[in-house]
């Protein structure tokens, strides 16, 4: 062969190569709990660069599928501050078409904000029997499925509950690090979120245009969004009776304490909120409903009496998804029976996107509590993903 065409031949075999997906770019993240804990120094410099990968197993690995890895990524806070984030990328079975695999990313609903409630270490929570069959369904409908923990979620820091910045960052990093994995998986994204989840897919469809504008969000996929926070807020007061609810609202004043701690919060707890306060990082969300922790009080009692609680809810009314602009089509699934996220709530909520300028397709399923909307609406809303690929 000359030595012309041998060195043609050369070339084409390194371009090749390079085509395909780049796993090998990217370290071996250590075994155990130590993958969730980065280096002192960060590696890249770009919210969205892949720290490690390893492989994934267990019950948090989705199933069918080609791949499960674990991710640690860069992402930022809402503080500005760069930090890791851990997720994990599935990618389905056969050959992906061309442009690579469609990606369905997927925020979580309130599993806690102590680092063992991150689903990716809990493959053995509530998520796997009600969540995980609906993102194997879109597996098998040939989605790349990726997942993240949220930022503090599993890794260091303090994950900042309902925060929108920190939530919708997550949502799209994992998305722009797993593409820098694996070359397989295409522009063209999906979001998607129940509950915490559907507020943190809200947050990412609009953060999306400036935060990673080389992505084709085509649409998202909100089920019973969390919204309204600042409003529902101001009735804690009037809520005298134990409950369920004075869990979330605990997490809720963490979130709160996070990104913002010169609201010095500890001063409008009471003696009894106080004690309990240590366990929201700690403990997970059925822990804490239980009648040995927030389970036992009063969402009144969670706070001093007559305490000043509007700087609080000023700061959830910054992060309530009813005030963004989204410009991508979005898709919003309500259970009539919900009684963690009213209907009321996500009635205006749609009608508030709307007035915004939002495109929405919103469906209310009659007799659906809250945690079967996902499976209730999963068929609507995998119709209109495939409707928003097709449309552009």
């Amino acid at each position: 062969m000359p030595r012309l065409a041998l060195l043609l031949s050369l070339l084409a075999i390194l371009v090749a190569g390079s085509a395909s997906p780049a796993i090998g770019k990217v370290r071996t993240g250590p075994s155990g709990t130590a993958f969730y804990k980065p280096p002192h120094k960060l590696p890249g410099k770009r919210h969205g660069d892949p720290i490690w990968v390893r492989t994934l197993r267990g019950s948090a690995a989705l199933k069918p599928a080609s791949r499960n890895q674990l991710i640690l990524y860069r992402s930022v806070d809402a503080s500005g501050k760069a930090a890791a984030v851990s997720g994990t990328i599935t990618l389905p079975r056969g050959k992906a078409p061309k442009g690579g695999w469609p990606v369905f990313t997927w925020a979580h609903g309130t599993t806690g904000i102590a680092d063992i409630c991150a689903p990716s270490r809990d493959g053995s929570s509530a998520l796997t029997s009600y969540v995980y069959p609906d993102l194997a369904r879109w597996l098998k409908a040939g989605y790349a499925v990726v997942r993240t923990d949220y930022q503090g979620l599993g890794t260091p820091g303090v994950h900042g509950y309902l925060v929108g910045l920190d939530e919708g960052r997550s949502v799209l990093d994992i998305v722009r690090a797993a593409r820098k994995v694996d070359a397989s998986l295409g522009k063209r994204v999906i979001i998607g979120g129940h509950s915490q989840g559907g507020h943190a897919a809200l947050w990412a469809a609009a953060l999306a245009p400036r935060w990673t504008p080389e992505l084709d969000v085509r649409g998202t996929t909100a089920f019973a969004p969390a919204s309204h926070i600042q409003d529902q807020a101001k009735a804690i007061a009037t809520l005298n009776t134990p409950s369920g609810v004075s869990g979330l609202a605990a997490l809720i004043v963490r979130g709160v304490d996070s990104s913002n701690p010169k609201l010095h919060l500890s001063s409008v707890l009471s003696q009894q909120g106080a004690a309990l306060y240590p366990q929201t990082l700690t403990a997970c969300l059925p822990q804490l409903d239980s009648s040995s922790s927030f389970g036992a009080l009063a969402p009144a009692q969670l706070f001093n009496q007559g305490a000043n609680l509007a700087p609080i809810e000023t700061a959830l009314g910054k992060n309530d998804p009813e005030h963004l602009r989204i410009k991508t089509p979005l898709f919003i699934a309500q259970g009539t029976a919900d009684t963690t996220v009213f209907k009321v709530f996500t009635d205006q909520l749609d009608q508030q996107l709307v007035q915004l300028g939002a495109k929405v397709d919103y469906r209310a399923y009659t007799g659906v509590d809250h945690g079967g909307i996902v499976k209730a609406a999963d068929t609507d809303a995998l119709a209109f993903a495939r409707r928003e690929l097709r449309g552009r």
